[in-house]
């Protein structure tokens, strides 16, 4: 496979000590082999547990890491922002540092980039509980409904975006984690860029707690939902 000529890959973390490391270590050796011009930013998100300073020992070990830190803590929507806005390569790619996705399918990412600017990913085998399954189905559904977008997996955790897609369109305003994904789909189609889609492994997060899906998050969700459909409309 011929590689990227330049690529940033960000990592959204949050309290996430036990797999920072190995998550990021596990990257390294595929991001050089994919990408000719890398970087990699890790956004520790107000984290009270010992992430920023793994993110910060790594950083030291390898020139080519940086560590944006939030304090405080600002949501999943807002860590994609920080990255989204501080990569600085042309093409960005970002995964949840959970563990649950293998860095190394960004190959079948990369397969696509001649084909659209916006690469979205759906999750195989789907290893989370039958709630977050079930909810992340119903948002889903209702994203396409009231955006018309077409994604089969709206919040699946691994993207990739031309950096021209982040200048050109209107700048993202979600902090919440379900709706900056949809909002980046919606803005991306109304300026006319192509959205590809590859299905990638999903497997069991090795430590740490997932955040998210709690019922007051997903009210206020569908609530942007709407002012968002408002907007694009």
């Amino acid at each position: 496979m011929e590689k990227l000529s330049e690529l940033s890959l960000f990592f959204p973390a949050y309290n996430e000590e036990g797999n920072v490391e190995r998550t990021v270590e596990k990257a390294i050796p595929v991001l050089k082999q994919v990408a000719q011009k890398y970087e990699i930013i890790i956004i520790d998100d107000g984290s009270k547990d010992k992430t920023g300073l793994i993110a910060e020992s790594l950083a030291k070990k390898h020139s080519f890491i940086r560590v944006i830190h939030h304090s405080p803590n600002q949501g999943y929507g807002g860590a994609l922002k920080e990255g989204f806005y501080s990569a600085k390569y042309d093409w960005i790619v970002f995964t949840d540092i959970d563990g649950q996705f293998d860095f190394s399918e960004v190959e079948k990412l990369i397969g696509l980039t001649s084909q659209a600017e916006v690469i979205a990913t759906y999750r195989l085998g789907r290893s989370d509980s039958f709630k977050r399954k079930f909810f992340g189905w119903g948002w889903t559904v209702l994203a396409n409904i009231f955006l018309g977008i077409n994604i089969r997996d709206v919040d699946s955790g691994f993207r990739m975006v031309r950096k021209s897609v982040i200048d050109k369109i209107p700048k993202l305003q979600s902090m919440r984690g379900g709706m900056i994904n949809p909002e980046l789909f919606a803005r991306a189609r109304k300026a006319g860029f192509k959205i590809a889609e590859v299905g990638v492994h999903h497997y069991p997060r090795r430590e740490g707690k997932q955040s998210g899906a709690e019922l007051k998050v997903i009210f206020k969700s569908f609530v942007d939902l709407g002012k968002l459909w408002w907007q694009i409309k």
